[in-house]
């Protein structure tokens, strides 16, 4: 006999044609949303029993992970797959849950979530809700979803091998630059070669080097210009597009990226003049400060892309200390002499006016004494008074306060009862879980007296599913109590005025301090924090307990500045010694930490001359 030959339904003809189309996108995708939508699709049909799926992608430094493809369709609100994402993601291996969030049963849907890795760096995960089946199937698509993210894997590995070439590609052209900029020993010729290699780099019409002068950029260099008229219109546009840099700052591109928000009046003013269709204009940057600026322009061609950008904002960083050290060597004698005369001033000593130099005398004397007088010198900051350890009591779950017996400042005793929540519906929950249960031993009994297998299983997993809902609801119940941890004293909290108030899960209700074990939290101003260090020993006067003196030891410093009050300010710890019996978390003072013996002038003065040094740093060009 002859085997028949094989049917195909039009369903099937219609899923090899989707396959197709979806092979051929993901061969010659033109972007990355293409190739991953393509990528999902074709995953999916792989799936049998696949009814949607989800793709997130990300980076887990750079910031959140959003929506990169939706199967099947992209309008499709696939929210309650969200739950699966974020354990995957948080979790960064493999999960599968059933759609309330619990283990899946056997022949029962479920949701699917797998992390996708590249060296150990989360780039984001894909999701899958896979209907009823055989375990087999299960089974089967974890393999395929395993399998398949090594096209995700090899996509985002060249796309790092494509950046960092790009990266090199960048530096060796910065290289290049510097080295055409330090053959010339004068400032104007090195100018202007690095304007003719942008020029020639970069495709541009043409390349102008302004440098500042009393707080104007005067142009100084043009492309394949060795002579210039500088009053010409020409000159005036381009040094009117250079002081609009010099004012704001920031590199200025024309047309104007999406994402940039800064005017650019005098740019397309300058525009209109030149004829430029595209313009980029960057600083040219000398520690911290504008010297100069570099514009580019295109008459025809296409705008000014990012890597464009980068590679002019970098030329400009980088060749700004050079052309300035060349600026500084080429001084003219008027301004060097200038510069003498006022060193001379500073050290010229006459021999005139013998009354004020006795006077100079005594204050030189003073002033020579207090320099050597040596003493403590201790750093003051504000003082907090923390518990040791400190533990939030939050909310269980979604839900209202039914009472609060306690508030800020009561003490509470390890298991006391501080606030409970509305159970109402837990109970009523617990009753239909508890009816449910019942109803299917019943029917379990029934299937067993007749020996029907099949509703015996069926039977058996509703009631298996109604014996986790109803320890779930138990379990709720039991949190619906809140309860103290620890002997201790309440720090914050106050629910008396809120009974009947809707609270969502994880919000704080209470926090709880021991009563015993303290810790002293100094707020250290970042000009003094590197004075402080551990082990050091100070003295702490509480505004609650102003007879009292309270000595500690540093323990910690922080690494990280924050603001407070407008100062900026650092964390240091330290413990307490001799714990008075009316101390109390939250207090605070002033607290001072001998850092050492200074002598008395220097301690008077040095916030003054700190100040100076700091203020004339950022009026130095």
């Amino acid at each position: 006999m002859q085997s028949a030959a094989p049917v195909y339904s039009i369903a099937d003809e219609q899923r090899a044609r989707a396959e197709s189309a979806a092979w051929s996108r993901f061969a010659g995708a033109a972007d990355s949303a293409e190739f991953c939508a393509s990528w999902l699709t074709l995953l999916s049909t792989r799936i049998g029993r696949a009814r949607s799926a989800l793709l997130l992608l990300g980076d887990e430094e750079a910031g959140p992970f959003t929506v990169a493809a939706v199967w099947p369709d992209p309008q499709r609100d696939l929210q309650y797959l969200g739950s699966v994402a974020q354990r995957t993601l948080t979790d960064r291996c493999g999960v599968v849950a059933s759609p309330d969030g619990g283990e899946p049963a056997p022949e029962s849907p479920a949701h699917v979530g797998y992390p996708i890795e590249v060296s150990g760096r989360l780039h984001g995960a894909v999701v899958f809700d896979i209907g009823a089946g055989p375990q087999a199937d299960l089974q089967g698509a974890l393999r395929q979803i395993h399998w398949a993210s090594a096209w995700l894997i090899d996509h985002f590995r060249q796309r790092a091998l494509m950046a960092a070439k790009a990266e090199l590609a960048r530096v060796a052209a910065l290289n290049e630059l510097m080295a055409t900029a330090l053959q010339q020993r004068r400032l104007r010729p090195s100018a202007l070669a690095v304007a003719n290699e942008l020029a020639s780099r970069l495709e541009c019409d043409r390349v102008a080097v302004g440098l500042e002068e009393k707080d104007r950029i005067t142009p100084l260099a043009i492309s394949h210009t060795a002579t210039f008229d500088a009053r010409s219109d020409l000159v005036r546009a381009l040094g009117e597009a250079m002081d609009e840099v010099l004012d704001l700052g920031e590199a200025i591109a024309l047309p104007k990226p999406a994402d940039d928000e800064l005017g650019a009046m005098a740019h397309e003013q300058s525009a209109l003049v030149l004829g430029a269709q595209a313009m980029l204009s960057v600083p040219i940057v000398s520690e911290s400060q504008t010297i100069g600026v570099i514009t580019l322009e295109r008459q025809q061609g296409p705008s000014f892309n990012d890597q464009d950008r980068r590679l002019a904002s970098a030329a400009g960083t980088m060749l700004g200390p050079a052309w300035a050290l060349q600026r500084l060597n080429e001084r003219t004698w008027s301004q060097r002499a200038r510069d003498r005369w006022h060193d001379t001033l500073q050290a010229v000593l006459g021999p005139r006016h013998p009354g004020m130099k006795l006077v100079g005398s005594l204050l030189a004397l003073t002033l020579l004494v207090l320099a050597f007088w040596q003493t403590d010198f201790r750093v003051s900051a504000r003082t907090v008074i923390e518990g040791a350890t400190q533990m939030a009591r939050v909310a269980p779950f979604d839900g209202f306060i039914a009472e609060g017996l306690v508030r800020a400042g009561d003490s509470v005793k390890s298991g006391q009862l501080m606030a409970r929540m509305e159970d109402k519906d837990l109970k009523l929950e617990r009753a239909r879980w508890s009816a449910e249960l019942e109803q299917a031993q019943r029917r379990f009994q029934v299937a067993m007296a007749q020996a029907d297998r099949g509703s015996m299983g069926v039977v058996a997993a509703q009631a298996h599913q109604a014996e986790a809902q109803l320890a779930l609801v138990d379990e709720r119940l039991a949190r619906a109590q809140l309860t103290a941890p620890f002997d201790g004293v309440v720090v914050s909290g106050d629910l008396s005025q809120s009974i009947g108030t809707p609270v969502e899960q994880g919000r704080t209700l209470f926090e709880v301090a021991p009563l015993e074990g303290f810790r002293v939290v100094l707020q250290v101003d970042d000009r003094d924090i590197a004075r402080v260090a551990v082990g050091q020993k100070g003295e702490l006067v509480l505004s609650s307990l102003p007879d009292k003196v309270l000595p500690f030891t540093v323990s910690s410093i922080t690494s990280v500045a924050s603001q407070h009050d407008g100062r900026n300010v650092f964390r240091v710890e330290a413990h307490v010694q001799g714990v008075p019996a009316r101390l109390r978390p939250g207090m605070e003072g002033v607290g001072k930490v001998a850092v050492g013996e200074r002598s008395l002038l220097w301690i008077w003065t040095h916030a003054f001359v700190d100040w100076l040094r700091l203020t004339l740093w950022s009026w130095l060009p």
